[in-house]
């Protein structure tokens, strides 16, 4: 494989694919065993989805002073120390003999958790070219959603019996992606930027750096979004907390009901997947206008609430052996699927639900890397990750304070579908925002094409006439291909 070849590049991506998905199948972990863990420590429930909360919290912190390190440094080593204590930490709530062994241990995990997501988004953008940067940020994004869902899937299965088995089981694979990593290029800042071809590009982020990413309006607008929209997806933690909720309401045991939660969460998010259509579009109307990708982010979000309100109050009958073992009960909630119209039904209204709001996601991490310069990405990127970290921590924890208010008025499991349709609502502002950057981005796009040509004529004394500063925006996007290898 040679050294920064076309393979070498695609196994660069697959690992940090791969890496995106594991830290958040530690942080998805926890919700499916909220009972489990609290029954075995002789706490609440509550006490452990404090433990969720606080665990995004630091989580959003960290990427902020881990990003900073790697648009100011070699990022290879800032990646490799972040995911070794995000590693140790899991490895440890695993082994936990109590509560306050367990909340320390994710605080640890959390701590490295921010490194992960902050300094590989920045890598990632420089290994793909802005042609393609919404398809490819849609596999990355995808890969995020998907680890959530394995650590949902993989928190219910194996934690069924032994909560403890889905920790350690993680924390193993842990060990063996961050081995391949070590293999992965370490891929010079700014390398996949038409602007900067044949340019050796070395700018770094510098501490009087922050204002001018503030005055980059779409940054703002990009930034709070996440605020009002992770209000609504940390909500969605609760997913398998519903349906596991219905399970009990129709007489099946404890552990059978935390598995036919697991498994219909996992099921009712596979509309995720569809992430990369909303990559492909994003990247097909960014070729027709700069507006383009925040557009399809804003009608995906907003047009997902209704169906969202939908699927939490259609009544589903579960038809599964109570008390049987995992493959089972996997196998009778897949039969209900075919066999009872309501499933069928939740099915089809949650996929196409979270295939508009997944349309966010790919369209957010190109816009990023559209309108800011490669050293300042990573920075972005975990500012905005600190209010999406904030927003989630808020939806879980008031998740939480609603579902045990509302119990009064309405029993499990109404009170979770009433608490969880009223959060879906924060997905309007959101819509708001990113509509919002639709007006801005064309300037900003301009004025980063411009710092980029300047930048790369320092380094080509004779000039570059094919690369004119005043290019108008859509004309860039339009001829922005990707050059051999790229």
């Amino acid at each position: 494989m040679k050294k920064g070849g076309s393979a070498h590049r695609v196994y660069s991506v697959v690992v940090f694919v791969i890496l995106a998905s594991l830290d958040n199948v530690a942080i998805g972990l926890v919700p499916p065993l909220y009972g489990s863990i609290g029954d075995d420590f002789g706490v609440t429930e509550g006490h452990i989805a404090l433990a969720t909360t606080i665990m995004f919290l630091i989580s959003a912190v960290a990427a902020i002073g881990f990003a900073y390190a790697g648009d100011r440094t070699d990022r290879k080593p800032v990646l490799i120390i972040g995911t070794l204590i995000w590693v140790a930490g899991t490895a440890w709530s695993g082994l936990a003999g109590g509560y306050p062994s367990f909340l320390l241990a994710q605080v640890v995990a959390a701590f490295g958790l921010g490194a992960v997501a902050s300094v590989s988004f920045a890598v990632v953008s420089d290994l793909i070219s802005p042609r393609r940067r919404g398809l490819v940020m849609s596999f990355w994004g995808l890969s995020q959603g998907v680890g959530t869902l394995a650590g949902t899937m993989v928190g219910g299965l194996l934690g069924a019996a032994n909560w403890r088995e889905p920790f350690l089981v993680t924390a193993t694979a842990g060990v063996v992606a961050t081995a391949a990593y070590l293999l992965t290029f370490n891929v010079p800042r700014g390398d996949s930027q038409p602007e900067l071809a044949g340019v050796e590009y070395d700018e770094r982020i510098h501490v009087n750096d922050l204002p001018v990413i503030l005055r980059r309006r779409t940054n703002i607008w990009l930034i709070l979004q996440g605020g009002t929209a992770q209000i609504a997806f940390g909500s969605l933690v609760w997913l398998p907390v519903l349906f596991r909720a219905r399970a009990e309401d129709q007489g099946y045991s404890p552990a059978t009901a935390v598995l036919v939660g697991s498994v219909f969460a996992t099921l009712f998010q596979l509309g995720g997947a569809m992430s990369i259509l909303g990559g492909l579009v994003g990247d097909r109307l960014q070729r027709r206008t700069p507006r383009g990708r925040a557009l399809v982010a804003a009608f995906g979000v907003l047009a997902a609430v209704p169906l969202y309100i939908v699927l939490f109050f259609v009544p589903m009958t579960i038809d599964v052996p109570d008390g049987a073992g995992s493959g089972a009960v996997i196998r009778g909630v897949l039969t209900n699927v075919v066999t009872d119209p309501t499933v069928g039904f939740c099915l089809i209204v949650a996929i196409f639900a979270l295939m508009l709001t997944s349309a966010n996601s790919p369209n957010w991490f190109a816009l990023i890397a559209d309108v800011n310069p490669p050293e300042h990405r990573g920075t972005v990127y975990s500012l905005g990750n600190l209010v999406n970290g904030f927003g989630r921590a808020g939806g879980n924890l008031m998740v939480a304070v609603v579902f045990r208010g509302l119990a009064g008025a309405f029993p499990p499991p109404l009170n979770y579908a009433v608490g969880l349709a009223g959060f879906q609502l924060f997905f309007i502002p959101t819509g708001i925002m990113f509509w919002l950057a639709s007006r801005t981005v064309a300037k900003d796009l301009a004025d980063t094409h411009a710092t980029l040509l300047a930048a790369a004529s320092e380094s080509r004394p004779d000039g570059d006439v094919d690369r004119d500063p005043a290019l108008g925006v859509e004309r860039l996007a339009r001829e922005q291909d990707p050059s051999p290898g790229r």
